[in-house]
């Protein structure tokens, strides 16, 4: 077995060999804010092979069809151009112009090709980009583009909007004696829920990988991980997950060496597994994450479906704030999820203690379910008891607050 070395909230990718990185402010927001950071930059001088993941809303912003775009052409991929404040989605032609030249003013920078910068963009929908701070933000984040830890923080930073802080890991491990780096950094706060989520997520490696190998490892790693947390039901314009992997390192993962292949997609999961976990954490105003993991269901399709109607219940959400262990408000999710179930059969546990069995209530654990449910983070476990059913789902979630209301309404 694979011995990793995990170091959580660290500068994130600047420690990857053959990646510069940057973060810079030129008050997108227009708030008169000179000092927050909201252009982020990723380089390689190696050419890159790329993997992404992008949302499933009809309603793309113009950096995911940009995105999009690149991957098909299937060129190699220098960087990645991100700015935070303003989403550019549902901007027209205009929009698609402001992404292309973003992509432009960082290539220009390092005498690449505007085709190899992937774009990201996250914000307010619906505004121009002010294009001239935005260009002058990309141009100070080539000319301070490093390997320092400095700048590795400050580009996990200039992604942030809602979120209350930065959200960075990386994973090292050795593989026929030569080490092999994989980082990665992410935003999201609000409007969680997969698939994707209102999230980047910028992951870097210094392995080499052909990118059909890595758009499969990565789409596995996300259908794992961001794909199973929820904050409020919403899904974004803008959802990304980008990885890039360089070959600084020398060393090669295909599908021809088993073990290396595992223990590289091993790390990449532990990378989105960790930034998926820090986000649902850092969901807007929240006050708990809860487990809901569901089991006994006929197919994972409907295990999914009961573990995202119990997560999403505005009712079960605001319970769950008011420290009340409202099962039936959980069975009742479960009911009109559309999974195939017997409502004569199915368990409720919160951690392990009973709330009901075979359909009903546990009374006597009333106490016990309270003081579960008082807790910052808590479990609870559905079994359909399906007959023969083996189908399992596992989502993150949280609860709702009166300040969540507060902090998202119109201004």
């Amino acid at each position: 077995m694979e011995n990793y070395l995990i170091e959580e909230d660290s500068p994130g990718i600047s420690d990857v060999p053959g990646f510069l990185v940057a973060g810079s402010a030129c008050d997108i927001r227009n708030k008169g804010n000179s000092e927050q950071l909201d252009i982020a930059l990723i380089y390689s001088e190696k050419p890159c092979a790329g993997a992404a993941v992008f949302t499933q809303n009809v309603v793309k912003a113009a950096p995911v069809r940009h995105g999009q775009a690149i991957l098909k052409a299937g060129g190699p991929i220098h960087g990645i151009v991100a700015n935070s404040g303003n989403a550019n989605a549902c901007t027209g032609q205009a929009g698609i112009d402001d992404t292309y030249a973003m992509a432009r003013v960082a290539a220009e920078g390092f005498k690449k090709l505007p085709e190899s910068f992937f774009v990201c963009s996250t914000g307010r929908i619906g505004e121009r980009l002010p294009m001239q701070k935005v260009e002058n933000g990309i141009r100070d984040a080539v000319e301070r583009a490093s390997s320092t830890p400095e700048e590795g923080r400050r580009a996990a930073a200039a992604i942030l909007t809602s979120d209350t802080h930065s959200k960075t890991i990386t994973v090292r491990f050795s593989h026929n004696g030569k080490k092999i780096t994989v980082a990665g950094i992410a935003k999201g706060a609000g409007m969680i829920q997969p698939n994707m989520a209102t999230m980047l997520a910028f992951l870097a490696t210094d392995a080499a990988v052909e990118p059909s190998l890595l758009q499969k490892i990565l789409s596995e790693a996300v259908r794992l991980t961001f794909n199973r947390i929820t904050v409020d039901g919403d899904m974004s314009t803008n959802d990304t997950v980008l990885a890039l992997a360089n070959g600084e390192s020398g060393v090669s993962i295909d599908e021809s060496d088993r073990a290396g292949l595992d223990v590289f997609a091993g790390a990449v999961r532990k990378v989105c597994d960790f930034l998926a976990e820090k986000i649902v954490s850092d969901g807007e105003k929240i006050t708990k994450v809860v487990e809901v993991l569901v089991e006994g269901a006929a197919s994972e399709e409907d295990a999914e479906k009961v573990a995202r109607a119990i997560g999403n219940s505005l009712l079960v959400k605001t319970s769950w704030y008011g420290n009340d262990p409202n099962w039936g408000r959980l069975a009742d999710a479960a009911g009109y999820s559309g999974a195939d179930f017997d409502d004569r059969k199915f368990d409720i546990y919160y951690a392990d203690v009973p709330a009901v069995i075979a359909g009903e209530p546990c009374v006597e654990n009333r106490e016990k379910w309270k003081e579960i449910v008082r807790a910052k983070r808590f479990p609870i476990t559905v079994r359909l008891n399906v007959p023969g059913g083996n189908g399992s789902f596992r989502l993150l979630a949280t609860d709702l607050t009166e300040d969540y209301v507060r902090f998202n309404k119109s201004e």
